[in-house]
């Protein structure tokens, strides 16, 4: 039987609708409020920007104390907490009135995420479900992937029916009355603690920083989440820049949201008998050779749309590969230490990412010089995740059962 039937039912959808509010209020509504608070704060779009790459930044700096705290007391302090720094930002958010305010918010905010996202309930589910933690990691990434799916249009409406100071506030209900609860009901510390330990296959995070492998999958990963931060917010004007039409544009744009999606519906069924390294070699490998794509002539559609299945398939995957990696290679007792560590660089790499692309725009001149720079970074990170995970010095028991 998978390890997944024996937990509660209750636990992954309700994670993963905590993963959706949060990922919604504090990650994706800001591309929709940001222009109209650019507007009433009489700033310009750098510095609006600057307050949200800000809270990725402080996030990113704070993965490790958060999975750290998981692996000593379990999630439901650390997410708990989390919530209600969330809930009372996100309503503070909507009585800014300076830049100045806009980003002491953001800032505590990013404090918020490092223990709400993605890599504290990673931790978590890791904890609870033992040897299932990759199948429940690939279904909690399923609800957390429809985070912008809902979020975009939703904060659109409220924009438009309510005002950008409103719905701050709303969102910052939102996670009080569903994000908290849920946290609130997370097992106690003591009922998992003792499971997560594992001797013979687990290492510390002093261990794992000793090791040269470790530098290089970390390094592989961040490369990889560079080059997508990169594309996400430049992918458009790459498409226009080929010569394609604002509408084509956006509906090759649009793709790229459901094949996350996809991809984690495929690894779910094709990868239960495969490890998180080889389900990862396959993944990073898409980014490069779907960057390739690109340079084909804008009216081969088609080629445009295996690129964003490719491109989309990949990123989905490799939330995954990211959250699983760690414990497969050394084991679930210090999980949330290591994959907090593993992620520092990577969250600072999402937020860099778009100024990144900027740079090797203005040094290649124009996006031709950039993409081909940007596929010499993809394929980088791909060689080293391939010679860092093929002779790993941990073997830990399989993820999947």
């Amino acid at each position: 039987m998978d390890a997944t039937a024996r937990k509660p039912a209750w636990l992954i959808p309700s994670l993963g609708l905590t993963q959706i509010v949060g990922w919604g209020s504090m990650f994706y509504a800001y591309g929709v409020l940001m222009q109209p608070m650019q507007l009433e704060l009489q700033a310009s779009k750098p510095v609006i920007v600057g307050a949200y790459s800000l809270a990725l930044l402080i996030s990113g700096l704070l993965s490790t104390l958060a999975g750290s705290i998981i692996d000593r007391v379990g999630g439901r302090l650390l997410m708990g907490a989390g919530t209600v720094l969330a809930t009372i930002m996100l309503a503070l958010l909507s009585t800014v009135h300076s830049v100045t305010g806009l980003y002491l918010i953001w800032a505590i905010i990013g404090v918020a995420m490092s223990a709400t996202l993605y890599q504290p309930a990673f931790a978590v589910i890791t904890q609870i479900f033992e040897g299932g933690f990759r199948r429940a990691i690939t279904m909690l990434t399923l609800f957390g992937g429809f985070a912008s799916t809902v979020s975009w249009p939703l904060t659109q409406w409220l924009l438009e029916h309510y005002g950008w100071r409103e719905t701050w506030v709303i969102y910052s209900v939102a996670n009080l009355v569903i994000c908290l609860p849920i946290h609130a009901l997370l097992p106690r510390a003591a009922s998992i603690k003792a499971k997560a330990k594992d001797p013979a296959t687990s290492v510390g995070l002093a261990t794992v920083l000793r090791e040269p492998s470790f530098y290089l999958i970390t390094a592989a990963v961040t490369l990889n989440a560079l080059v997508f931060s990169a594309m996400s917010l430049h992918l458009i004007s790459i498409l226009h820049d080929r010569g394609m039409s604002a509408y084509y544009a956006a509906g090759i744009g649009a793709l790229i949201g459901p094949m996350q999606v996809l991809g984690r519906i495929l690894e779910a069924f094709f990868g239960k008998n495969a490890t998180t390294r080889q389900i990862g070699i396959i993944a990073i490998c898409l980014l490069p050779v779907a960057l390739i794509l690109l340079f084909a002539p804008a009216e081969w559609l088609l080629i445009y749309g295996l690129f964003a299945a490719m491109y989309g398939v990949g990123n989905g995957v490799m939330t995954i590969v990211r959250g699983a990696l760690p414990a497969e290679l050394y084991g679930r007792e210090a999980y949330g230490a290591i994959s907090g560590a593993m992620a520092t660089p990577v969250t600072i790499a999402f937020a860099a990412g778009p100024f990144v692309a900027s740079l090797l725009y203005a040094i290649g001149g124009g996006y031709p010089g950039a993409i081909v720079a940007l596929i010499g970074i993809a394929s980088l990170g791909a060689v080293l995740f391939f010679y860092a995970t093929a002779h790993p010095r941990h073997d830990t028991v399989s993820s999947t059962n």
